[in-house]
């Protein structure tokens, strides 16, 4: 339960991802089926799209597959939101799209998990997608994997198929360089360890996938993290006796209290918080993720863009960074272009002055990088014309996070992940 700041320390935002029918929305819909959370008018609703369609048994995946197109295609194209609740915990989940056509959203869905879920089909093994998600799960910083190996009803639920998935799967995670992950056997369709047990795989000695989910270990608490706070907008209040100017913005770590000292970057100035509160009351005291009023003690030059920090761990000012991008355009990239950058709340233009290399999905390894397309994952040097105030995205997701913008057609073209 959320405790009177309206903190949820039970709750857990999980991505799904794998290669096209792979099964993912399938196993979400099995997932909220048998964990009792489907609402009856909902399950009324695909009992009707059976019976028009003259199926007898009702299709899981339309619990998430929301889109037209998704329906006529069968394939998941956009990222659908669920949230769901167990006796045990709450969750947030993000099932993103598998075709390697899309992604970007896979990108977009998985920047704020906790764990990832990734499916691979027990006939097929590890593809080059599914390479993909595992490096892109590794690089977005999400720090528990699950592999939900599908469709085991489709080779007898034998222990011989899983073991030699398992295999690769730890070799992947080796070259990648990160952690094994947990790996369940399952059918989405059948139901076979999703949220009960399967009596037809007792060779497997571990838990079904809910129960996996609901163990994992609390990621790391942003409140714990150093105060990081990125000014939105500049309020000015007027009375006849004075003239005073709030500070907006979320905090996006770390907590702050009335007298702490905190430094003004990019400009390095030192102040202290006079005074902090929302829209309903004043505070003596808040954390991430609250969006708050800040009201500091000395007169600073301080406007949207700005971030005021903790000035015994500052964040890192400048005009040059090395990152990894993901490139979401249709359009190749073009070398010396000018981009505008959003990192934060500031806005300015950079440029990329090299392309350092490409990741290759098919080898899990980088490469010499000519040029990028849609959907390449490259790590680049970046200049900036106004100094960027970050920390490294390994460090902080929420400050190490940056979208590159055309400035002709104000479209984001990719995003990334700072490095240092």
């Amino acid at each position: 339960m959320p405790d009177a700041q309206g903190w949820d320390a039970g709750l857990l935002r999980f991505t799904t991802a794998g290669s096209v029918d792979d099964g993912k929305s399938s196993l979400i819909g099995r997932l909220l089926f048998d964990a009792g959370v489907v609402p009856r008018d909902q399950l009324g609703a695909l009992e009707r799209v059976a019976a028009r369609n003259g199926e007898e048994a009702i299709d899981l995946s339309l619990l998430t597959d929301g889109l037209i197109a998704e329906r006529e295609q069968g394939i998941t194209i956009d990222v659908a939101y669920r949230y769901f609740a167990t006796p045990r915990r709450k969750f947030i989940i993000a099932d993103t799209p598998g075709h390697e056509q899309y992604t970007r959203n896979m990108v977009t869905g998985a920047s704020t998990a906790d764990a990832a879920v990734i499916l691979v089909d027990v006939r097929k093994g590890m593809t080059v997608q599914t390479r993909r998600h595992l490096f892109l799960a590794h690089l977005l910083g999400i720090r528990h994997l699950v592999i939900a190996v599908n469709k085991m009803d489709l080779v007898d639920f034998a222990h011989g198929p899983f073991d030699a998935i398992a295999g690769e799967i730890a070799e992947a995670a080796t070259t990648i360089g990160t952690a094994p992950p947990t790996l369940v056997p399952l059918s989405a369709k059948l139901g076979d360890n999703v949220v009960q047990p399967s009596v037809q795989m007792p060779w497997y000695e571990g838990e079904p996938l809910l129960a996996v989910l609901e163990r994992l270990p609390a990621t790391t608490d942003e409140r714990l993290l150093p105060f990081r706070f990125p000014v939105q907008l500049v309020r000015r209040v007027t009375t006849a006796a004075s003239t005073t100017r709030l500070y907006l913005g979320r905090i996006e770590s770390g907590e702050v209290a009335v007298g702490d000292a905190v430094a003004v970057l990019p400009a390095g100035i030192t102040t202290r918080i006079r005074a902090i509160g929302t829209h309903e009351r004043s505070l003596d005291r808040a954390a991430a993720p609250q969006s708050v009023a800040i009201e500091v003690e000395d007169e600073v030059d301080i406007g949207r863009g700005d971030m005021l920090v903790d000035p015994t761990v500052p964040a890192t000012v400048a005009k040059q960074l090395t990152a990894t991008i993901c490139w979401f355009d249709d359009a190749p990239f073009a070398t010396g272009r000018p981009y505008l950058i959003k990192a934060g709340t500031r806005t300015t233009v950079a440029q990329v002055i090299e392309l350092v290399d490409r990741f290759d999905p098919a080898k899990l390894s980088r490469g010499p990088a000519t040029g990028l397309v849609r959907n390449d994952i490259a790590r680049i040097r970046l200049a900036t014309a106004l100094p960027l105030t970050f920390d490294a995205y390994r460090v902080n997701r929420a400050t190490g996070a940056f979208v590159l913008i055309d400035q002709q057609t104000h479209a984001t073209v990719a995003a990334g992940m700072i490095e240092d």
